[in-house]
């Protein structure tokens, strides 16, 4: 069985200003052409088909344009998607009758049966009459068992859902969209939204020990988690960030073999890079000295979104025009102008984007707040068990009403 795993396409994102939609076709595209020359039995996308819950009727278009097309020219190919924290469950589950004449099955929400218990079965999907694949959306309060903690409660769910599973598959495939603990995060990457202290953190190794692999999503960086070759992330096929410049951009081919399972990446060059000059912050004469070394051309929807750091002394009224004046005629992008001042205080020389707001995580932010304002180290651990309840059933509340 050969296996393509992939996650976090955040379909409809912009970056700052800038809509990505020929970024993402060149993603879809290629990704096309690898599942033809993969012969991939399975496609695994596990979570944030969208970048917002509400996503544009073009960003849907893309994604069932694609779908429409890869399972023409692979009838054979089985489809299962999951929905992420940046997606809308109940919308992306929405046309799922449609859609599984086509092979093609989605799992946006937990769903219950008559008696209120949670429908495990629905999250069993068979992949052969030996196989199956858990197809596990990201969970939200009450989604999963009663336990002490949101960790407990998930790898409650999971170990439920294997010991239903191996009753009848010797093969079992588990897909989830969380934080795995033993994972990178990317350094100062607010989308991926970790919570302070770790608390919501998952050991998910501690229940994949006896599965062939699990595909997670949520993070941005390709990668192993604790060192185990059957639990990844794909990673991002396009950075979502400036902390992101330097990952290698992938999705993951699994081959399982008999008792046997193997991984390979594969490398999507991405069409548009990000470029962050200087390397470190440099007084503005330096930095204009730096913007004379950028190609020349035209832009186009390829060329580089770039990010530019400044050392400054004081007030530098005059800063932005003199790089706006620098870049005309190179073929770049400007994103942002980041002032850092010599104590290490840093500031953007423009107000954050809609974009940016939506992406500044709320534990993040009470925690900063709380250590402010009452000159403490860190929220207290009830204070915060509190806060990511709160934070939870807002988002769980929000979700049911869109």
């Amino acid at each position: 069985m050969k296996i393509i795993h992939t996650a976090d396409w955040h379909l409809g994102q912009s970056f700052y200003e800038f809509e990505r939609t020929s970024e993402h076709k060149a993603f879809l595209t290629w990704l096309q052409r690898q599942l033809k020359e993969t012969e991939a039995d399975v496609l695994l996308i596990a979570g944030d088909v969208f970048d917002t819950p509400n996503p544009s009727a073009a960003a849907q278009k893309m994604l069932y344009d694609f779908l429409c097309t890869i399972t023409r020219t692979n009838p054979q190919l089985q489809i299962i998607i999951t929905a992420g924290n940046h997606d809308s469950g109940a919308r992306l589950e929405a046309p799922s009758p449609l859609l599984e004449s086509f092979n093609i099955t989605i799992r946006g929400t937990v769903h219950r049966t008559a008696s209120g218990d949670i429908d495990y079965d629905n999250l069993i999907i068979p992949l052969s009459d030996e196989a199956c694949c858990l197809a596990v959306p990201y969970l939200r309060q009450g989604d999963y068992p009663a336990a002490e903690s949101y960790p407990e409660g998930i790898k409650a769910l999971y170990t439920s859902l294997i010991a239903i599973a191996r009753q009848k598959y010797s093969t079992i495939i588990a897909m989830g969209h969380l934080h795995a603990s033993g994972s990178i995060l990317s350094t100062g990457d607010n989308s991926e939204r970790p919570v302070i202290g770790g608390l919501d953190s998952v050991d998910i190794s501690a229940v994949a020990e006896d599965i062939s692999y699990v595909a997670l999503g949520h993070l941005h960086k390709s990668q192993r988690v604790s060192n185990k070759d059957n639990v990844r992330y794909s990673g991002s096929p396009l950075p979502m960030s400036f902390s992101e410049r330097c990952n290698s951009q992938s999705i993951t081919l699994v081959t399982i073999e008999e008792n046997t399972t193997a991984t390979r990446k594969i490398i999507f060059d991405t069409p548009a890079k990000l470029l962050s000059i200087p390397d470190e912050p440099l007084l503005l004469p330096q930095v204009l000295e730096a913007i004379e070394k950028l190609p020349k051309g035209d832009i186009g929807p390829s060329s580089p979104y770039l990010e530019i750091r400044v050392l400054i002394n004081g007030p530098e009224p005059t800063m932005r025009h003199q790089i706006e004046t620098a870049l005309e005629g190179r073929a770049v992008r400007l994103t942002r102008i980041e002032a850092v001042s010599q104590r290490g205080e840093s500031s953007l020389a423009a107000p954050l984007t809609y974009d940016e707001l939506k992406k500044i995580d709320p534990m993040s932010l009470a925690n900063d707040y709380f250590c402010r304002h009452y000159n403490q180290e860190e929220m207290p651990l009830t204070m915060r068990d509190m806060m990511l309840q709160v934070i939870r059933e807002i988002e769980n509340e929000r979700d049911h009403n869109e």
